[in-house]
């Protein structure tokens, strides 16, 4: 019985640290945000900068966990394979890449926003189509 009470003791002391995490990322912003969208008025740019804030807050909770856990398989994966480093980045990249925070960009759809990043697999050169 003491051996599920400590097991579940210690998920609520991860789930407690991936949250402060999380909170720790969304609290830190990047103020010079608001000041480049100049075409906006000074307004809509706090407002739009506030809204992006609070967003991130369950936002970066769900990425952190996300990262969190992708980690933890990822190492998994590493140590079932025989310690092959390219099938555990096969996890890890896509899980603990990608966006964060979200920005006022993201919000008015001038970039877009990555939960799960790139792939482990360097970028193929397009082919170009002159004949």
């Amino acid at each position: 019985m003491t051996t599920s009470i400590r097991g579940l003791m210690g998920s609520k002391r991860s789930l407690f640290i991936g949250g402060a995490f999380g909170l720790l990322i969304a609290w830190t912003g990047n103020p010079a945000i608001a000041a480049e969208q100049s075409e906006t008025s000074t307004e809509g740019a706090a407002g739009l900068q506030a809204v992006s804030w609070l967003a991130t807050i369950p936002y970066g909770a769900v990425k952190v966990a996300y990262a969190l856990g992708g980690s933890i398989v990822g190492g998994l994966t590493w140590a079932m394979s025989g310690g092959d480093t390219a099938a555990a980045k096969a996890v890890w990249i896509p899980s603990m890449t990608g966006d964060y925070i979200v920005q006022p960009q993201n919000l008015t759809g001038e970039t877009p926003l990555h939960f799960v990043g790139g792939s482990s697999e360097k970028p193929q050169p397009e082919l170009s189509t002159r004949r």
